[in-house]
């Protein structure tokens, strides 16, 4: 049975977890009792090796529109308050991208400022195409502090990041996806549908396979492309000879069936 939380819907089915964030009323703003259950479910998931995906969504109208303002505005002239705070969040986005499976947020309605960093932490994402997508943070005054400043670069290079960090516009799905924010839009009533198709497609995976594939994939984009092509050396010897699965998926290869991991 999955522990009970107030601000997150844990459910697990078919090889897939999936957190709902669960303030609706607020549109899913991210307060500290939200981070401190965020962190519980990813570990809770990292730990159980029959689940092969995370889908991060958000419940109600909206994915998530951000930090809550109400927690900030408290903590303006508090220094030992704010980092609380931005450690706390930035501890579950780095969770989520150490996840030893792929991670996939399903965007509708808003992700904003701290939403677009939940994003942004996860592998993959499927948005709607009527979703709006954006770094809000210029618009009041503020300045990202989960992340945005140096993963959207990452993800969609530094011009078209600095015109979203710095003057505030908002995505549609549709173009989040031309421009390689998210991988897919499609039309919001297909979310479920286009979700489903990426889940199959992970469903059959060895798990440790997939988690050796996403951390060698990641912790290469910080390092120059000889050393990190020397981390996946090291990671392919070390996988393929200490566990099963490499040995089944030859032999299953070798028969003509479907590995079963």
């Amino acid at each position: 049975s999955l522990a009970k939380y107030r601000n997150i819907e844990l459910t697990k089915e078919n090889a897939v977890a999936t957190l709902r964030l669960n303030r609706p009323d607020v549109l899913n703003a991210l307060n500290l009792d939200l981070l401190e259950e965020l962190a519980d479910v990813v570990g809770t998931v990292g730990s159980n090796e029959d689940v092969k995906a995370l889908v991060v969504r958000g419940a109600g109208r909206a994915f998530c529109a951000g930090a809550d303002l109400v927690l900030l505005d408290t903590a303006l002239d508090n220094p030992e308050a704010l980092t609380h705070y931005i450690h706390r969040l930035n501890f579950c986005l780095f969770q989520l991208e150490e996840l030893p499976i792929p991670v996939i947020a399903v965007v509708h309605g808003f992700a904003l400022a701290g939403g677009l960093e939940l994003v942004l932490a996860c592998d993959l994402a499927i948005a709607a195409e009527d979703a709006h997508i954006g770094d809000q943070h210029a618009n009041f005054g503020l300045m990202p502090g989960g992340g945005s400043t140096q993963r959207l670069p990452r993800r969609i290079g530094m011009q078209r990041a600095m015109e979203l960090l710095t003057t505030g516009r908002r995505l549609s799905g549709s173009e989040a996806a031309a421009w390689g924010l998210v991988l897919r839009a499609v039309p919001a009533a297909s979310l479920d549908t286009e979700l489903e198709k990426l889940l199959a497609s992970l469903r059959g995976k060895s798990r440790p396979g997939l988690g050796w594939i996403k951390s060698v994939t990641r912790r290469g984009q910080d390092l120059p492309l000889r050393d990190g092509v020397a981390l996946e050396g090291l990671a392919f010897v070390q996988y393929l000879t200490t566990s099963p699965h490499p040995r089944e998926g030859i032999q299953a290869f070798r028969e003509k069936r479907q590995p079963r991991f």
